[in-house]
């Protein structure tokens, strides 16, 4: 007798129907599909030896000219450094303006009057909104830069732990981020309040922001109908992103010191921090939908945009964080579900296998690897984790299920005995089937197997799926499953 394969796609689908993933994994958490196999993503530790005050919305890593390896941190109300030992240290200004941990959007109960909009519709784009406070880390050669969307001004820290971080002389306020260009600029994005306007400094020098004859310091506003969000440098380039449209900033010396084109327009960033970077291009996350620069602005086409724009809470979207996780190809969408105004879920693209996945996990910002040997994130509550180490998950399951299979096509019953599992290890993942005779019929469940090789069943049906369950303690792997049975007549 023929072994039958279960021959599943790597990556989730979950657009529109569950139907509609038949053949294919629905649902996922913690799991990656990799060259080829199923496996756990890492697990995590803490890193910092303390709490930070406050909700961390920024991150980023670097290496000091004598080698030192440093973390900088933004909260909603404090800026901190953090030393490769894990040791916090606070460098907030004294005189900073203490931010929102929240968006607030009057939008909800007790706006309008009772009755005013249909009940289950979201009501008009109307009312004041305020967006969570969000930190632009970057370097400027050895130093920290940053600056807090509340508080506006751009700010430098020279690594002296007995110093706090201190306003740029001269460097413009009222922005709403920064970015260091590779031609060694800073830009002040929505410099001096104009949401349009980009302000940089003279080259190699933070300090000067006034245009003369003798420097390359400038300022541009973008014909745009949006408001500056961010900006990312790329190779070549630095791409500036705003809620409505897309732009790029190239160097083309003076005297007027950079050139500024629009590239894309309905693909604004759904917030200040849902860019990723990587060498050539940037991947980000707009209220319609996922989207690419290679060159080109195109859509991402996502196989679970349906799934993550309807269980997104569009009010907290600001908080919305991309991070680059390069040793897998993987950008990691961090957002707070529907049900929840806080960061709890996320959704990951694999730019090189071109797959996704989706689960849940509180990170509210990270960092890739580079620096240090694995990603660095923050979780809400106040603590730098290491990811991609060892197998702790705070009590996570860790699974994969997929939607409808049709072995026999969907006209014939199958008669399933046996099982042969494709496991690096036998006894790492355990495996739960449920089958039906007609979509709406009752579900009869089985399991969890336990695997061996063979394992034996006793299952009947004729649409099958499938949840595959992996332990907390070591790095499993599974290839293809086969079954052994028969298929039955037509029905």
């Amino acid at each position: 007798m023929a072994y039958i394969p279960l021959q599943i796609p790597p990556g989730v689908y979950k657009n529109g129907t569950e139907y509609q993933s038949k053949g294919r994994w629905n649902a996922s958490n913690l799991i990656r599909w990799f060259e080829g196999t199923m496996r756990p993503v890492g697990g995590w530790r803490k890193r910092s030896t303390s709490q930070l005050t406050g909700l961390a919305r920024g991150l980023i890593n670097w290496s000091d000219n004598s080698g030192n390896r440093r973390i900088g941190i933004g909260t909603h109300s404090k800026l901190y450094s953090m030393n490769e030992a894990g040791t916090l240290t606070d460098i907030t200004p004294t005189d900073l303006v203490v931010g929102d941990a929240d968006a607030i959007q009057k939008l909800g109960y007790g706006y309008a009057t009772y009755g005013s909009y249909a009940y289950g519709v979201a009501r008009p784009d109307l009312g004041s909104y305020t967006p969570a406070t969000t930190w632009s880390l970057d370097t400027w050669g050895e130093y920290l830069v940053g600056c807090s969307t509340k508080d506006g001004r751009l700010l430098e820290w020279q690594l002296n732990t007995a110093n706090d971080a201190a306003a740029i002389t001269n460097a413009p306020t009222s922005c709403v981020g920064l970015v260091t260009t590779q031609e060694r600029f800073l830009f002040a994005l929505g410099a001096s309040g104009n949401p349009r306007k980009i302000s940089w400094s003279d080259q190699e020098n933070n300090t000067i922001w006034t245009a003369a004859a003798t420097n390359q310091a400038g300022d541009f506003e973008l014909s745009t109908i949006g408001s500056i969000q961010c900006a990312k440098r790329i190779r070549g380039s630095t791409i500036i992103f705003t809620d409505a449209d897309v732009h790029t900033a190239t160097y083309i010396g003076p005297p007027y010191i950079y050139s500024f084109d629009r590239i894309g327009t309905g693909c604004g960033s759904i917030s200040r921090q849902s860019v990723a970077a990587t060498d050539n291009a940037c991947l980000w996350m707009s209220k319609s939908g996922f989207w690419i620069y290679d060159g080109f602005v195109k859509p991402l086409v996502s196989d679970v945009g349906d799934y993550v724009f309807s269980n997104i809470n569009y009010q907290q979207s600001s908080k919305v964080y991309a991070i680059h996780n390069s040793a897998f190809g993987e950008i990691w969408w961090f957002y707070p579900s529907s049900s929840s105004n806080e960061v709890d879920s996320y959704v990951t693209f694999n730019y090189r296998e071109s797959h996704w996945s989706i689960g849940t996990l509180a990170r509210t910002c990270g960092t890739d690897r580079g620096i240090f040997s694995t990603p660095l994130m923050v979780s809400t509550d106040g603590y730098v984790y290491e990811h991609e180490v060892g197998f702790a998950y705070d009590g996570q399951t860790l699974f994969a299920e997929s939607g409808p299979i049709e072995i026999g096509n969907g006209d014939r019953t199958i008669s399933l005995t046996g099982l042969i599992p494709d496991e690096k290890n036998l006894g790492d993942v355990k495996a739960r089937f449920s089958t039906k005779f007609y979509p709406t019929s009752t579900e009869y469940s089985y399991g969890p197997y336990s695997m061996t090789n063979p394992t034996s069943l006793r299952i009947t049906g004729r649409q099958l799926a499938v949840k595959i369950e992996g332990n907390t303690l070591s790095d499993w792997r599974v290839g293809t499953i086969r079954f052994d049975g028969k298929l039955g007549s037509l029905r």
